[in-house]
């Protein structure tokens, strides 16, 4: 592994570094995002799709395809939470607010959780906000621009195809009343 010492050639909008600029990332490009990475970030997208052909499927596995879906998003999303913050840490950022967003997606995922423990509407309506909030995290990459673009384009596409399968969850599960 090579030193993650800076090399100042650019930098973001906000005045930091990105990771690129410390040897992690440096020179990543289309061919140099490896092959594993691309494709097992694609099948990351396979469980939540199996969940949404169980909920399709009807019967006894609804639920548990609903449930399944919900705890795989909610991983994810508290997963994305821990990208931000290693990056950060690479990136030696000092300010809070990285941080603090950081842990939101632990802290978002639990509280989406909460209607259960108290057996209110759970998991539809949760399911298409937890879908919303996946779809919508690069947003949060491209602002604290600590991510090389190669990496954000993959990030685009797995956080769109998880948000929109997560979201599909919610809207189809929901009955009738």
């Amino acid at each position: 592994m090579r030193e993650l010492s800076p090399t100042r050639n650019h930098s973001n909008l906000s005045g930091q570094g990105t990771l690129g600029e410390f040897g992690y990332w440096s020179g990543m490009t289309t061919e140099t995002l490896s092959r594993p990475a691309r494709i097992l970030g694609y099948a990351g997208l396979l469980p939540q799709a199996i969940s949404l052909v169980l909920l399709l499927q009807g019967g006894e596995w609804g639920f548990i395809a609903l449930a399944g879906g919900f705890a795989y998003a909610a991983i994810i999303f508290s997963f994305l939470g821990g990208v931000w913050w290693g990056q950060a840490l690479l990136a030696r950022r000092g300010d809070a607010i990285v941080y603090l967003i950081a842990v939101l997606p632990s802290l978002l995922a639990l509280a989406l959780f909460l209607p259960w423990t108290f057996g209110w509407q759970w998991p539809e309506p949760q399911l298409l906000c937890l879908g919303v909030l996946i779809a919508l995290s690069p947003c949060i990459d491209r602002w604290l621009g600590l991510s090389d673009t190669v990496f954000m384009r993959l990030r685009w596409h797995l956080s769109l195809g998880l948000g929109t399968l997560t979201a599909a969850l919610g809207l189809i599960g929901i009955e009738p009343v």
